[in-house]
């Protein structure tokens, strides 16, 4: 076996869990799942049968996965996030067979306590903030913020606020440099490196925290 299953946890006979994956205490992976490599999933995690998840995931505590869900690469999910699969769930209702789809794009964080509504898709690299309720589709790089979640600006790749654009309407990250442009309205690029690239080793260490970069 290539990946870490905490004694406390199960994995169920037909996961497939990839090369260097870590589960920690007392979580349940379903048959059926399949889960890429070098994912880390914390205490109390339940992956559902059906899900999709892809490489260098990060699940912290208390989160569950069910069926329908489609993970991308690099996604973080904060502890005790909230993930649905039916719009109007009823006891006496079966609906197995009509669980929606939710797509979480590559590189997106959903925030400690956030709840994303099912049907809809997270843009790459989306920020949802602690306690947000998100019920549409959200952009690439968008920060959403409140009950329900609306769009308060752009994100940068190391999840920073994207603010103060020059006169040719770019955007710098103060962590990284890297540039961003909106090329069009409610559509952000990175002008330094494509969203389906990896960060290059050297910026993928943060070096400084949140608000002292926010404060520049």
């Amino acid at each position: 076996m290539d990946y870490f299953v905490h004694e406390s946890s199960y994995v169920d006979e037909g996961a497939e869990i990839g090369r260097g994956t870590k589960i920690w205490h007392f979580s349940h992976i379903l048959s059926g799942a399949k889960i890429g490599e070098k994912c880390s999933f914390g205490q109390n995690v339940s992956v559902a049968g059906g899900t999709i998840i892809g490489n260098n995931v990060k699940v912290q505590n208390n989160v569950s996965i069910y069926e329908g869900i489609t993970i991308e690469d690099d996604v973080f999910l904060g502890p005790s996030c909230v993930l649905t699969n039916v719009t109007n769930p009823r006891s006496q209702i079966l609906r197995r067979t009509l669980y929606e789809k939710t797509l979480l794009q590559r590189g997106c964080s959903i925030g400690a306590n956030a709840t994303v509504l099912c049907g809809i898709t997270i843009g790459r690299y989306a920020f949802i903030a602690a306690g947000a309720v998100v019920a549409k589709d959200v952009p690439d790089y968008a920060l959403m913020v409140g009950v329900p979640a609306r769009q308060k600006g752009w994100m940068s790749r190391h999840g920073h606020l994207l603010y103060n654009p020059d006169a040719e309407g770019i955007m710098t990250c103060p962590e990284s440099s890297m540039r961003y442009k909106e090329v069009e309205p409610g559509l952000l690029k990175c002008l330094d490196l494509s969203e389906d690239d990896s960060l290059p080793e050297k910026l993928a260490v943060g070096e400084a925290f949140y608000d002292e970069l926010k404060k520049k």
